[in-house]
């Protein structure tokens, strides 16, 4: 691929990072980026979730201190997920590109609606009750999360979103803790699709480490913007941006 190519996939990538950190929803920068830089939708899905899983561990590590006592509930719906996230990246490859194709815009369509969504999904988790979750709360939970792993690995963009939704169910915790945990199993679940990628040769590879660069970059800039922008305009930008490509996606595949 062209230098300059790679570079404007590097920037995507930073500009992912930062929406992420302020608003979520970088996948519907990078991804469609990927597609009009030439790379085949089903190699771009691959990639995306590559380029994002170093970035994901990072968060994960940063987080380690706020898990406490969820740390081995994180680590065993982790573990579960990973199954989900390597089926979903299996399922992508068994998938017709054309078929892809034809999914491509429902996928980037469903991952607007999340965000449009967003604040119904993550409802605010009270800091004043124990978090004391029932053993069936916790068994569906871990249910829901290998569903989404399955997403996740297949595609990927707002699951973040969809891990928190869940593990806000199993009740009150504040929400640097949830998201200590959400990054733990997102994380699992990138990490273990990359590799099922990487051992099958679906990665762009040189692509997928510069969009890593970018992101890392991004996510540095992003995390001091976090503090000062409002996430609400930053959301309203990218449905917009998500709605626009869905439109242009289905278009170019339905035609």
């Amino acid at each position: 691929m062209e230098p300059a190519r790679l570079l404007l996939l590097g920037a995507a990538a930073a500009v992912a990072s930062v929406i992420n950190s302020v608003a979520g929803g970088g996948s519907l920068v990078t991804f469609p980026a990927l597609i009009a830089s030439g790379v085949s939708p089903l190699f771009a899905s691959a990639t995306n979730t590559a380029a994002l899983t170093p970035g994901g561990i990072a968060s994960a590590w940063a987080y380690r201190r706020e898990l406490g006592v969820r740390a081995g509930m994180s680590f065993a719906f982790a573990a579960v997920s990973a199954l989900g996230g390597v089926s979903g990246a299996v399922l992508l490859f068994r998938t017709p590109p054309r078929a892809f194709e034809l999914i491509v815009p429902w996928l980037v369509g469903g991952a607007t609606l999340l965000l449009v969504f967003q604040e119904r999904l993550m409802q605010k988790p009270s800091e004043a009750r124990a978090f004391r979750p029932s053993r069936r709360a916790v068994v569906w939970v871990g249910v829901g999360l290998t569903s989404v792993a399955v997403y996740g690995g297949y595609f990927g963009a707002g699951i973040g979103m969809l891990t928190l939704a869940l593990l806000g169910s199993l009740g009150s915790s504040s929400v640097h803790e949830l998201n200590a945990m959400k990054s733990v199993i997102v994380a699992t679940v990138n990490g273990t699709a990359t590799v099922y990628f990487l051992a099958t040769g679906r990665v762009e590879l040189t692509v997928a480490l510069v969009m890593a660069l970018g992101a890392t970059v991004g996510g540095y800039s992003g995390a001091a913007l976090a503090r000062r922008a409002k996430p609400e305009r930053v959301r309203s930008v990218v449905v917009a941006i998500g709605c626009v490509l869905t439109v242009l996606l289905a278009l170019r595949y339905y035609r």
